[in-house]
This record gives structure tokens, sequence and C-alpha cells, in this order.
């Protein structure tokens, strides 16, 4: 944490809005914006909420297998409290009373093309709302700026991708082309914003392993995007140039 706050405070210089909309205590469940090459933006989220947020809590971030797959990175997810992306895992961290942070677009988020920035991914099959409906738990929708101009990702090796085993490979202005100083992030302008929770009502009567209706859940699932996507777009107007 101590390195993540001085990339939230020093470099990225985070504005950090909406914290009220963060429950103080109990179970909730944030829903964000991926993007960025490189997962920043969770880290960021996960320092905001710690280092902003009156209570100082920590987000249980859901991550990808993936990751736990890599030495040194899945070690520390691990020691920073994140878990596997899994429905049941999430259900039980949202029984013990934990906040947990999701991001429906996964890796076709932060691996998308520059020429995309701020346009929201397709948010899977909306299993975040079949989570938040089944522990009955407020899903917190949050907009992050500023992560899709760290590394603006201008091209795919997709056969260095394959011989790495990775979901895509960034070509980028500086990256690989400028080693490991290429790897570092651009100092962008951030701002994280929570917005007013979406209700997604009382635990289900048939308990957590109950099957919430498919027609619900994809509503619940389209508002939470649909008010994630506006209030990027109304960010990045009032945000201004990414760098300054």
């Amino acid at each position: 944490m101590p390195a993540a706050l001085a990339l939230y405070r020093n470099w990225f210089r985070v504005q950090a809005r909406g914290l009220e909309h963060v429950p103080a205590e109990g179970p909730a469940l944030i829903v964000a914006n991926h993007s960025g090459v490189v997962p920043f933006d969770a880290i960021m989220l996960q320092a905001c909420v710690y280092a902003e947020h009156p209570a100082a809590r920590n987000v249980r971030l859901l991550t990808a297998d993936l990751v736990y797959t890599l030495p040194v990175l899945g070690s520390l997810a691990r020691k920073s409290g994140h878990a596997r992306a899994d429905p049941a895992g999430a259900l039980e961290l949202l029984d013990a009373g934990e906040l947990v942070g999701v991001f429906p677009e996964g890796f076709k988020g932060i691996g998308k093309p520059f020429s995309e920035r701020y346009r929201l991914q397709r948010f899977g099959r909306g299993g975040f709302a079949r989570t938040a409906l089944q522990a009955g738990v407020p899903m917190v929708p949050c907009a992050i700026v500023g992560a899709e101009e760290i590394y603006p990702m201008v091209g795919n090796s997709e056969l260095l991708a394959r011989a790495l085993r990775l979901p895509y490979f960034p070509l980028t202005p500086l990256f690989p082309w400028l080693g490991p100083l290429g790897a570092v992030p651009l100092p962008s302008n951030w701002v994280i914003e929570f917005c007013p929770p979406v209700q997604a009502g009382q635990p289900t009567p048939a308990g957590p392993l109950a099957e919430p209706d498919c027609e619900l859940v994809a509503d619940l699932a389209d508002q939470v995007r649909d008010t994630i996507q506006a209030k990027l777009d109304e960010l990045l107007v009032e945000r201004g140039p990414a760098f300054s």
C-alpha cells in the first residue's frame, strides 16, 4: 500500500469523488471500468478507498486466474488481499461483510486499443449483478478516468502474445522500443468517481445458491454499465487534457 499510495498521490495525482456512496461498513460490490494495458486502475481504486474514505476500508479486488500463474504478481495479489474472480469466492467475501471490487470488462477492457479509449466493452453476462442479487448487496458504479493514457496501446503483437500465453502483447509509442524505460506509466491526470449505489434488493429466499431471474440480472447489469459510461463521458469533458 505505501508504494500504491505514492503513485496515487505523487505520480497520477488522483482526484477522488463520491466517496459518500461507498458504505463505511458492511458488504458492497464496487463495479468499475477497466483500462490501461496493465491494471494500475485496480490498484488505484484500492488505494483511493483506503486513503480517502473515512473508514479506510480495504477493497478486496477480484482478479483473473492468469494473475495467480505469474510468480511475482500472484504473490503480490495475495498479499494485497485480492481474490480470484470466482462467483462462489465473491459470495463468501460479501457474506463476511467485505467491500469487493470487480471489473466486468476483464482483459477486453485493459487490452483494447487506444482508439477505443473510454468506450466500455461488453460486461460479460452480468455475473456481477447475479452475485449482488444473491448476496443482497448494493452495487456502487465507479468511473475511472486517466488509466487509458498511461500506456497508449497502438498495436498488439498476437505472435508474442501466443508465445507468452498472454491475452495480448501491447505495443505503445514507448514499449517495447525503449525497453524497461518504455514500461514506466505516463503521469496522466486521474479522476475516480463513485456513483450512487444501485440496490440489488434482499438475498434470495433460497439462499446464496438460488438463481436470480436472467432478465433482472441483465437489466441491473445494463443499468450499472450505462451509469459508468455516462459518468466517463462527463468526466472526460470536465478533466480536459490528459497531461497538464
